[in-house]
Order: structure tokens, then C-alpha cells, then sequence
């Protein structure tokens, strides 16, 4: 199944200059939906994840019927002052200025074999701050995976860890 059927292109998206590549479309169609967590649960296994984390917000929608898939727990990695109760947060570094993301504070035990996902990975920003706050917690992260990679951005650059793809979008 070609997925790349699945995905639209939206133009100036978020602003100006920005082509947004949008799953929904695939998230729709419940055999390319399938098709897509299956492949994913195949490239992560080989991991052995005790818990996936999923980034805000279309990583949970990878991440949490995944875990399902595999039997395994799952967290989600949030934008500050999103989740209930205690929270350790990670402020990390922006082109311009920076961000904070959080988990819960119970959410990685010490030594848990974790995996991170995401809907796309564009400049790797959040994907290594995600990193950097599940070994803050104590959490062995094995590696990433997205289903979206844009190549062209070099996001793939600023992780230490494997990261596994469904699609590459070169420019």
C-alpha cells in the first residue's frame, strides 16, 4: 500500500511558506490506518519498549494504538501546564527563543525500555528534547519513529538514538 495516497499536502500551513503534511486523511481510511501501525509495530519491535511516548498531540494518535498493538504501556510528552497533576518538565532551545515539554511524573519508571513517536519529524527539535526528558526520569529510550520524515530539514541529525520512518518527503 502506497501511504503516501494518505497524506495531503496543505499549503501555508501553519503560515506562510509552510506545506503542513496532514495524516488525517489516512487516519480515515482504516485499512491505510492499519496498514501504517503495522508496519510501525514491525519496526519498533525489535526494541522491546516496555512504554511508547508519544508526542503532542498527533504522536499520541501514533503512539497510543501502537502500544496497544504491541502490548506495551503508554505516556504522552506534553507542551507545559497540559498535564494533571506532578510533571517534570525540559526546556530546551528554539531557533528563536525556547520551549518546554513535560510528562507526568510517574509515567517512566528507572531502566524502562522506551520508544518515542510522533506523526513526523521535521527539525528534530522536540524529538531530542523528548529524548533528553525520558533519560531525565530515568528511562533507557532505544529509539524513534515517525511516520513522516522530511529529509530535507535534517531533523534525523540531532538524535543519538536509531530513528525508523514509514515515509520520506525529500523537499
Amino acid at each position: 500500500m502506497d501511504l503516501k495516497q494518505h497524506i495531503r499536502g496543505i499549503p501555508d500551513f501553519p503560515k506562510p511558506g509552510i506545506l503542513f503534511y496532514d495524516i488525517s486523511p489516512m487516519l480515515a481510511h482504516p485499512r491505510a490506518w492499519h496498514y501504517c501501525t503495522a508496519k510501525l509495530a514491525a519496526l519498533v519491535a525489535d526494541w522491546e519498549p516496555d512504554i511508547l511516548v508519544g508526542i503532542d498531540s498527533r504522536g499520541f494518535l501514533v503512539a497510543a494504538p501502537l502500544a496497544l498493538n504491541i502490548g506495551c504501556g503508554f505516556a504522552m510528552l506534553r507542551k507545559k501546564g497540559k498535564l494533571p497533576g506532578p510533571t517534570i518538565a525540559h526546556t530546551y532551545d528554539l531557533e528563536y527563543g525556547t520551549d518546554t515539554v513535560e510528562i507526568q511524573a510517574d509515567a517512566i519508571h528507572p531502566g524502562q525500555r522506551v520508544v518515542i513517536l510522533d506523526d513526523l519529524m521535521a527539525t528534530g527539535g522536540t524529538m531530542a528534547a523528548g529524548i533528553d526528558l525520558i533519560r531525565k526520569v530515568g528511562g533507557d529510550v532505544r529509539g524513534a519513529a515517525c511516520v513522516i520524515e522530511l529529509t530535507f530539514l535534517g531533523g534525523r541529525d540531532k538524535l543519538d538514538v536509531p530513528l525508523e520512518v514509514l515515509l520520506k518527503y525529500d523537499d
